[in-house]
């Protein structure tokens, strides 16, 4: 299967993968773990916490380094070194995409959440930060990025997509005139 994902700090990164048994195993845990976390829904200005964002993003580290481990090296063959494997697309999106935005972002917003007074929520304080809008428009590459590579989880797995685009739902608040 042709691979090709646009990450940031990456750009544009793929190849083919002729994964195996064990990758197809291991692409169907990070694809549950991916379609179930707060980074594959758009937050919208206003909505949610970025905190809780960044959050989900960082914990997709420890996720990833178990399904690593529990698999070993049958996610990334030494036979097929330099090629597209569940390991190498796995470690790409960790170390070289969102590990970048997370150092970068983290000790920021971090930094922000502790000038916050007693009296004022987080939901405000975090929304009036000047570079909330900046932050936002990175977690929302990271997002694109992570569903593009669930998108490639799913296939790998054989799997039909548990997440289905919200536009194909049916809204009853709409049809009643709601809105």
């Amino acid at each position: 299967m042709n691979v090709k994902l646009k990450l940031p700090f990456v750009g544009e990164f793929g190849g083919t993968w002729a994964p195996q048994r064990a990758e197809a195993e291991a692409a169907w845990e990070l694809y549950v773990e991916l379609a179930t976390r707060i980074t594959y829904v758009e937050l919208r200005p206003g909505e949610g916490l970025v905190r809780e964002a960044l959050t989900s993003v960082y914990s997709l580290f420890g996720t990833t380094r178990d399904i690593l481990r529990r698999y070993g090296p049958a996610v990334s063959p030494a036979d097929r070194a330099g090629e597209l494997t569940f390991g190498t697309l796995a470690l790409t999106v960790l170390n070289l995409s969102l590990r970048p935005m997370l150092a970068r972002w983290h000790p920021r917003l971090l930094a922000w959440e502790d000038r916050r007074p007693d009296d004022v929520s987080k939901m405000d304080h975090e929304n009036a930060w000047d570079q909330i809008g900046e932050l936002r428009a990175k977690l929302e590459e990271a997002r694109l990025g992570l569903v593009q590579l669930a998108d490639v989880l799913a296939k790998v797995a054989g799997a039909a997509p548990l997440v289905v685009d919200p536009r194909l739902l049916s809204n009853p608040e709409k049809e009643r005139g709601g809105g």
